[in-house]
């Protein structure tokens, strides 16, 4: 019977093990990343578009997350990330990473612009949106993978 338990604990503590590792690859921290851009950009959409109402607080957040995230984004492409859990990262980042980074940091430096006058209503917003939107588009149409 202990000698089950004891079994259990190992399998256990090296699944655990796995899901920490996963974590920390570079491929998790960049989805992760993007994925707060994308949430940061549909709480701004929603303003936008008048689905929300107007909330500088929300505004500013999300300006604050697009400018940090985009400001940590291109540290995580190293060497031997090209491949693995379900990556949309396109070769190119790899052939031209001077560019990459440079795209990013447009993105974070339009964030970071928006942020010292924050858009006021939500027209502002909506047109803030499309500054942020077309240095995304930048990036996407030749870094990204198409699914």
């Amino acid at each position: 019977m202990k000698l089950k338990a004891v079994l259990f604990a190992i399998a256990f503590t090296g699944l655990a093990g796995g899901a920490v590792t996963a974590a920390d690859e570079p491929q998790v921290v960049r989805q992760a990343l993007m994925k707060k851009v994308g949430g940061a950009m549909g709480a701004m959409a929603a303003i936008g578009k008048g689905e929300k109402p107007y909330d500088a607080a929300v505004v500013t957040a999300s300006l604050t997350t697009i400018s940090a995230s985009a400001k940590a984004f291109p540290d995580q492409f190293p060497a031997g990330s090209e491949t693995g859990m379900e990556t949309e990262a396109g070769p190119k980042i790899w052939e031209t990473p001077d560019d990459f980074k440079a795209k990013s940091l447009k993105l974070a430096a339009n964030a970071d612009a928006l942020l010292a006058a924050v858009p006021a209503d939500q027209a502002a917003v909506g047109a803030a949106l499309g500054v942020l939107g077309g240095s995304c588009g930048d990036c996407h149409q030749v870094y990204r993978l198409k699914k």
